[in-house]
């Protein structure tokens, strides 16, 4: 029986090489021509504690993790039996009889993949018995595993040779062993290779990427799970001249240096998760009250206090969106995909400079780490925009008034003319503190103003139900897969989205007031984003989950239904 997709789990202690084999599966589909999803949970610790590691494949883009598990690969007992429940009605266990055994009679197999490894004289390819066993479950040619190996072990050094000799013996190991037990979960279709050329990326590299190709050139950050790759990236490739990457010591160093940076005329950045935005709170008031453009990211993580570390949650919209005192409402964007990570990078570069303050980019630990193909994007398309810098004479006016219409007044760059005072207190046209009504009105008025400069984001809007579906930030693929699910039913339900939060653009704004009711699949116990909708007048109410781990589209789909049901049910009682 041929399938169109596959989930397939790894899962044992931290440090026993589940990302790396997940990782190397997923490859070699790309390679193949397939789509696929990875998706990685373990513990804050260095190394042990419970892990696992997954890589959806499918002919066609992979939109969330999936609901069951085809296919377990088990190295542990307590891996064993803390995912066999997630196993599909046709899935198939692979567990590690090195490590432990299970009772004759059931869906499964042991493997010696350590003992197979070292008979080919390369102890270190367990983790390519284990993908040959994988490979033969569901049909997937070994050529294309074989293929993988060859390109990822041609280095032009020596003993290349050997390293993929071994690699293609410890496959074929694996998957004499699977052929002998006898199980299978189907066959995986032949891929529909897309006709355009991808990428294989993370959230936090997509989004780095981003940034970059929009001209970011100032980039501090401390690390933070699961923010620290952005750093660890920008460490790596923001490099050459007029470009600075620095690790300083802690948040509050990363919030004051990029307000310096960015008054000094950098596009500058920083990147960190909860409790970092939570230090930054202040830094952040000052920004606003400023008016100094950059970019704050928030790779969201269980919380409060340290929380869940390495899990995943969106908790942290009311906290990016009013951090700190006083009238403050940050623009905020929360892509929903690895692609989207790469155009939300760019786009919040961009509507720094636009508005001339600080921007909140929202992503979250499931995203962050989470590997997909994509469209290879074009960077030479990105748009580069630049705050208007002034070039006039002294006695420049840099707080002036501005109505919301026509060119946002220029902002002078220190060391040339109209030479000016960034000032945290409430300030008059040049700077100066003040403590005059009518300033603080005005002022106000205008920094509240600038936010209708950024109503360009990407949005998508479906159907005329009355009854909507509208998630955000990483959620989106679950949700759209639920969507589509409830649709090929005949379900007249509409789809609404957009990567921007604050501020909405007008169009999403105006379909939200005319639907009878919104539901929002968002993970947090609080029911944030429904609660803020509702503050706009809309009646939406949340889907809520606070596992620590995505949705899955089957959950919603069922839970989506019922919801239905009752409203339908409630008009029908009036």
């Amino acid at each position: 029986m041929q399938r169109e997709d596959f989930v397939i789990r790894f899962a044992g202690e931290g440090g026993q090489g589940l990302v790396t084999s997940a990782d190397a599966l997923a490859s070699a589909a790309v390679h193949a021509g397939y789509y696929v999803q990875t998706f990685s949970t373990f513990p804050s610790q260095i190394m042990g504690g419970p892990a696992s590691s997954q890589v959806r494949i499918s002919n066609t883009p992979v939109l969330s993790n999936g609901d069951n598990v085809d296919i377990l690969v088990a190295l542990n007992q307590d891996a064993y039996d803390n995912h066999s429940h997630e196993l599909g009605e046709d899935g198939v266990t692979i567990y590690n009889a090195e490590e432990f055994d299970l009772p004759e009679g059931g869906k499964y197999f042991g493997v010696k993949a350590d003992e197979l490894a070292k008979s080919t004289g390369n102890a270190r390819a367990a983790n390519m018995v284990t993908i040959g066993a994988v490979a033969t479950l569901m049909d997937f040619p070994l050529a294309e595993i074989d293929a993988y190996v060859t390109e990822r072990f041609t280095r032009g050094r020596e003993g290349d040779d050997e390293i993929i000799t071994a690699n293609i013996e410890a496959i074929r190991l694996g998957a004499n062993v699977a052929k002998e037990a006898g199980f299978s979960v189907g066959q995986l279709a032949p891929p529909d290779a897309p006709d355009y050329k991808q990428i294989t990326i993370t959230g936090n590299a997509a989004l780095s990427l981003g940034a970059v190709a929009a001209g970011l050139d100032y980039y501090v950050g401390y690390p933070i799970s699961p923010a620290t790759t952005i750093l660890v990236w920008m460490e790596n490739n923001l490099v050459g001249k007029d470009r600075f990457t620095y690790q300083v010591a802690s948040e509050l160093e990363a919030i004051a240096t990029i307000i310096g940076a960015g008054y000094a005329g950098k596009k500058a950045m920083t990147a960190t998760a909860g409790p970092g935005v939570s230090l930054m709170s202040e830094g952040l008031g000052l920004a606003w009250m400023a008016e100094i453009p950059l970019v704050v990211v928030d790779v969201q993580r269980g919380g409060p206090a340290t929380g869940l570390p390495t899990k995943s949650e969106q908790s942290d919209l009311l906290a990016c969106l009013h951090p700190a005192h006083g009238d403050v409402k940050m623009p905020i964007l929360a892509p929903g995909s690895v692609e989207e990570c790469f155009y939300a990078g760019a786009l919040a570069v961009n509507w720094a400079e636009r508005y001339q303050g600080p921007v909140m980019l929202m992503s979250e630990f499931g995203q962050a780490e989470r590997g997909e193909n994509i469209r290879k994007p074009d960077l030479s398309e990105i748009k580069q925009e630049s705050r208007s810098i002034y070039t006039g004479e002294n006695g420049y006016k840099r707080y002036t008034s501005w109505d919301g219409t026509g060119p946002l007044p220029p902002m002078p760059v220190p060391g040339g003319a109209g030479a000016y005072v960034a000032n945290g207190s409430e300030h008059d046209e040049i700077g100066d503190t003040t403590h005059l009504p009518k300033h603080h009105i005005r002022l106000t008025e205008r920094r509240f103003k600038k936010l209708d400069l950024l109503k360009d984001a990407p949005r998508e809007i479906e159907g005329d139900g009355s009854i909507a579906l509208m998630t955000w930030g990483s959620s989106k693929g679950p949700a759209r897969e639920a969507y589509d699910r409830l649709k090929a039913e005949g379900s007249d339900i509409s789809w609404i989205y957009s990567v921007a939060l604050n501020p909405l653009p007008d169009d999403v704004m105006d379909a939200l007031k005319k639907k009878d009711l919104v539901l929002v699949p968002e993970l947090n116990y609080q029911g944030q984003w429904s609660g803020l909708l509702r503050q706009e007048g809309i009646n939406a109410v949340s889907i809520t989950q606070y596992t620590g781990l995505p949705f899955k589209p089957g959950d919603l789909v069922d839970e989506i239904k019922k919801r239905i049901a009752a409203t339908e049910k409630a008009g029908t009682a009036r």
